[in-house]
């Protein structure tokens, strides 16, 4: 794309602002496309078990890229900075944090937001999670003016994609990703020369992904096998669905459902041993836990974790 062709008058002046590896591909593709002028991401982190400094994903990259990066521990602190740059556009990609207004009034061109999810559905921090969760048949990508509430800026475009039953957070996230890049990449001409659409969010549609917390990960074997199902899949690769077995945490990283019933058992006790992993029983029938990780150990096919135990007494037990 040639940048002076689109704007004959100067150059763009682009802020980009995102954390994660989902904003990386979207970072590249604008900076491949257009120059983007400086970042603002997250502080570096302490994480893991040996608690090291990691920068975010976005750093990274931009690092490579040799971008200005600025790291604010809060976004309001570089309001000076933001308009020293006096950048034409603010693009973001899960940020992590509300942009203020005095930030949003400084680009001509406005501020955008590459959302993963069809809004005004699952607006909020954890929206990949919660459509495999909520049982959704598809999801997307919005790209959608800013203002100062959360998600609830003007529709600029989107772009649709079947949430397959094979599917987990981790796997989608990869493809919205990609499609977040492409379709900014093809929307911002329109945002450039002023002829992009603009629609209002249908207030009567909106719903919320809130971000995860603890209890959202304990599986409640009271439930329905297809909504376990979908809790396995969305927390599946962070930050995992778990139980207790035998006091200890046990992460389920993967499982498919049958059309076996079990009334005379209790919910959550092990139905069966099969050649891929060990059934339990659900409300509504039986679910089979295929991948697994005991706590303190690492993740393990179910086969490989059934290696461990004497399986005539694994059958019946109860896992809560």
């Amino acid at each position: 794309m040639n940048l002076e062709k689109l704007n004959p008058e100067k150059k763009l002046k682009i802020i980009f602002m995102g954390t994660p590896d989902f904003a990386v591909p979207v970072l590249k593709a604008l900076d491949d496309n257009y120059k983007v002028s400086c970042v603002i991401t997250q502080p570096d982190r302490m994480v893991g078990r040996k608690q090291e400094m990691v920068h975010p994903p976005v750093k990274v990259e931009a690092d490579k890229r040799v971008i200005l990066t600025l790291q604010p521990e809060k976004i309001k602190d570089v309001v000076e900075e933001v308009k020293h740059i006096n950048p034409d556009l603010i693009v973001t990609c899960a940020y992590g944090q509300i942009v203020p207004k005095e930030i949003l009034d400084i680009p001509r061109l406005g501020c955008i937001n590459v959302h993963a999810s069809l809004l005004p559905k699952l607006r909020g921090g954890a929206p990949i999670h919660r459509a495999i969760m909520d049982g959704h048949s598809k999801t997307g990508i919005t790209i959608m003016y800013m203002n100062e509430k959360m998600d609830d800026g003007d529709i600029i475009s989107q772009v649709e994609t079947p949430i397959l039953d094979t599917d987990t957070a981790s796997s989608l996230h990869d493809k919205l990703s990609v499609l977040g890049a492409k379709l900014l990449i093809e929307t911002l001409p329109s945002i450039i020369n002023g002829t992009n659409s603009r629609t209002k969010q249908n207030r009567d549609e909106v719903t919320f992904a809130f971000t995860i917390k603890r209890e959202d990960e304990r599986i409640d074997f009271s439930k329905t096998k297809r909504d376990i199902h979908n809790q396995i899949r969305g927390l599946n690769s962070w930050p995992g669905a778990y139980c207790l077995y035998e006091g200890k945490i046990l992460k389920v990283w993967n499982s498919y459902i049958t059309d076996n019933y079990f009334p005379a058992m209790f919910d959550g006790q092990i139905t069966n041993i099969y050649d891929n992993g060990f059934g339990v029983k659900v409300s509504n029938g039986e679910i089979v836990f295929t991948e697994v990780q005991l706590e303190g150990k690492n993740k393990m096919s179910a086969k490989e974790f059934l290696n461990g135990v004497n399986k005539e007494e694994f059958i019946g037990r109860v896992l809560d």
